[in-house]
């Protein structure tokens, strides 16, 4: 569905008029409440009928905002492990065009480009990130406001309390629980640039973010009632270590109930209990759940139900603070105007968390398999089976919405991005890998109609699944290794489909398809996975998504060592051209421009349905100030080369700007940061902290000889014309470079 204001959204932000845009007042807020290794399957409205003898954790707020708002039924991370999915979120990025944070890069930088914080910003939000980052950089587990290139603030937010190093991110009780930052020697906490955690005496961190997140909302409000926001509400429960409250939640929640803020040393929080923290097992588990732990785990149900108990406790605490948050928006009048997010960052864990244990208060690993964490799936955090990538989602927000939407499309953690951009009326930038599911939470839209759109992921980890009982036998112990997923709609069946594979070598292995809602555990892969034309297409598809980048990091960065990994066995295989295409034979692009700026390189999808289409050469076509142009098409590479190399130059004109995209992936980014003038390539140095840029451009781009479908979005400034200069090479052959050229006009192909 074509976005019903993209005049309104470049005018009104650059030009100075509203047009069909949204005035300020009218834009939503937006809170995202992200959790922690929250399994599918945690939330019981998820459990199917035949699990009826499982027990269920008792979660009454998120069940009501599921009824009276939207469930996403299949909704899935782009990572099944913290650090690259919730990179991939605030991007809106999936993991084939991650630039730095890839598998467990845990406190590396993630790149200096757009996120959630930062187009929010632009679009007159006031923006805040409260809970756990762990992708702010710094060696693991340290990292100051100084001393972090990517602090929360340096990339959209304008206000950060929490932590900052994932490891520190593992302990519900700052100031009481172990040291996890050599560099500050305590479990760092933020309040803006102030470290307080000696301040936080038995100040358990759901609800101490809760209670800084409804101080937050109220500070703003006061002080502009009218200015929109957005918060990020990261909380770390339920993963690591089992830590439990110190009391129950407060009654009443919102403005004069709930948690609240306190801000004295000692007791910064109202909960604050530091002669009983971690000792609070919600009543209605304290004796729950006896006869089924002894039947399913005999002799060692106690230790079992332990953790069980523990486990429900922090999900029902969870269940609480999102409550106390929906009364403070009704308190403060904005409960109709304000858009809820609840999700996860991966699926259910199986570990303590890298966190010791104390005296009377244990560390033990979750099991799933208790709760059927993973719900009717196989696969737990690290594993890309539906049990580790499918996450819980509601989305709450009263007149915004279709109450009561079950919706089973799939969907994926880069769609937030356009979604918020849909709500706050500004463009989806072209580095978006996402949708906005704004019409599909409307009941309008469910995503089938886009033959382009594909959910990715990628991800790697040694070892093997877990191997629980309720897995089919194939999942006990399978190896995981390398491991890659694509999710995309076949119309030849009227269907999503899941294509999967594991143990990845070459990238060349066979792919196992499935039809995940006719078959959630996965056990048994469609004939046609073993059809060979099929197996070529899901080559091609996972080729044509994502591409390689140089993963050479800066030794004298002072960021974690190991980031900025990630290499693939298949990175350097040949991106397939489009088969069967017929030549027009006429050469150029596509064209449409419209008169009109933007604060970023709009994705293509943006431009009005009815703007005029004309035959021009890209590399000949003089861009007049003040507009927007994409040039669609194709382009014809001559021969295959796993070097090839793209060069693009915008004229020397304040505010120029572009992004180019080769299939679906992402190509040259000459956008966020761009110098007009200079010459941006394909490399993956352009707006990171952590790679070394001498080593970087030399890998290139993998080609097969044939068409490739290309698309050049270019915003020229408003205070001259301008032109572009696109130009390629093929990298070094027989030991010697080739000639960086213009890339002549009879290449280009409509």
């Amino acid at each position: 569905m074509k976005r019903r204001f993209f005049t309104g959204l470049i005018m009104a932000l650059c030009c100075g008029w509203m047009s069909t845009a949204v005035a300020a007042e009218q834009k939503p807020n937006i809170i995202l409440v992200l959790v922690d290794d929250m399994g599918w399957g945690d939330l019981g409205l998820n459990q199917p009928a035949e699990h009826a003898d499982t027990p269920r954790i008792n979660t009454p707020v998120l069940d009501r905002l599921a009824t009276q708002g939207a469930q996403l039924r299949r909704h899935y991370t782009c990572a099944p492990v913290c650090a690259p999915a919730r990179a991939s979120l605030f991007t809106g990025l999936h993991q084939g065009h991650a630039e730095v944070i890839r598998n467990n890069s845990f406190d590396a930088a993630l790149e200096n480009s757009h996120t959630l914080g930062s187009v929010l910003k632009a679009a007159g939000y006031s923006t805040a990130l409260i809970g756990k980052w762990g992708i702010g950089g710094g060696q693991e587990s340290g990292g100051t406001p100084s001393t972090c290139p990517a602090w929360p603030t340096k990339r959209g937010f304008d206000f950060f309390f929490g932590y900052n190093n994932h490891l520190a991110g593992h302990r519900h009780y700052p100031k009481e629980e172990s040291n996890a930052d050599p560099e500050t020697h305590r479990n760092a906490v933020w309040d803006g640039e102030e470290m307080i955690t000696d301040k936080l005496d038995g100040c358990y961190c759901t609800d101490l973010f809760t209670a800084r997140a409804k101080k937050w909302i109220i500070d703003q409000k006061k002080a502009d009632k009218d200015k929109p926001f957005f918060l990020a509400l990261t909380h770390v429960a339920p993963h690591a270590r089992l830590g439990i409250p110190a009391g129950e939640y407060p009654a009443g929640g919102g403005l004069n109930g709930g948690v609240q803020w306190l801000g004295e040393p000692g007791k910064m929080i109202n909960t604050a209990r530091p002669d009983s923290w971690d000792s609070f097992i919600h009543p209605q588990y304290r004796n729950a759940w006896q006869e089924y732990a002894q039947a399913r785990y005999g002799n060692n149900a106690g230790h079992k139900l332990m953790t069980a108990r523990r486990h429900a406790s922090m999900i029902t605490r969870v269940d609480e603070s999102v409550g106390d948050l929906v009364k403070l928006c009704e308190d403060l009048g904005i409960a109709d105007n304000t858009v809820i997010i609840f999700t996860s960052d991966n699926g259910c864990h199986d570990e303590p968390g890298a966190v010791g244990g104390f005296n009377g208060h244990p560390a033990p690993a979750q099991d799933p398999s208790f709760f059927r964490s993973y719900g009717n799936h196989d696969g737990i955090k690290r594993d890309v089976f539906d049990g580790g990538l499918r996450v819980p989602c509601l989305v709450y927000a009263p007149g915004i919405i279709k109450s009561g939407l079950v919706s089973t499309t799939p969907t994926q953690f880069q769609d937030w991005m356009a979604t918020v951009c849909d709500l706050a009326d500004v463009a989806v930038p072209a580095r978006c890998d996402g949708r906005s599911l704004l019409p599909l939470l409307q009941g309008e839209d469910q995503l089938s109609d886009d033959p382009q759109r594909v959910l990715y992921a990628e991800y790697a980890f040694g070892g093997g699944m877990a191997q629980y009982r309720d897995y089919t036998a194939d999942k006990k112990g399978r190896v995981r290794g390398e491991q890659q997923v694509l999710i995309f709609f076949d119309n030849r069946s009227n269907r999503w489909l899941k294509a999967i594979r594991t143990g990845i070598k070459t990238g060349q292995e066979a792919w196992e398809l499935f039809d995940t809602e006719a078959d959630p555990h996965e056990s048994t892969p469609l004939p046609e996975s073993k059809c060979p034309q099929m197996q070529q297409q899901l080559n091609a598809m996972a080729l044509w998504n994502r591409r390689a980048y140089d993963y050479h990091r800066d030794p004298q960065a002072p960021q974690r060592r190991n980031s900025c990994g990630g290499f693939r066995s298949y990175d350097m295989n040949l991106v397939p051209a489009v088969a069967g295409l017929q030549a027009s034979g006429v050469h150029g692009l596509n064209m449409q421009q419209v008169k009109a700026t933007a604060p970023w390189a709009p994705a293509a999808s943006e431009m009005p349905a009815d703007t005029p289409s004309t035959i021009a050469q890209p590399n000949s076509t003089t861009l007049p100030a003040g507009t927007i142009t994409t040039f669609t098409g194709y382009i014809d590479v001559p021969n295959d080369g796993n070097h090839w190399h793209f060069y693009l130059t915008l004229s020397e004109v304040p505010g120029t700007k572009a992004f180019v995209k080769l299939h679906n992936f992402n190509l040259i980014d000459a956008d966020f940061n761009y110098v007009p003038g200079s010459t941006a390539t394909e490399s993956s140095a352009a707006n990171t902290v952590e790679v070394d840029a001498s080593r970087t451009g030399k890998k290139g781009i993998p080609l097969k000889a044939g068409k490739h479908p290309i698309t050049i979005t270019v915003v020229q400034g408003e205070s001259a014309d301008g032109t572009l200069k696109l130009e390629w090479n093929r990298g070094p052959q027989n030991g010697k470079q080739t000639p960086r050229e213009l890339i002549p006009a009879e290449r280009f192909i409509r």
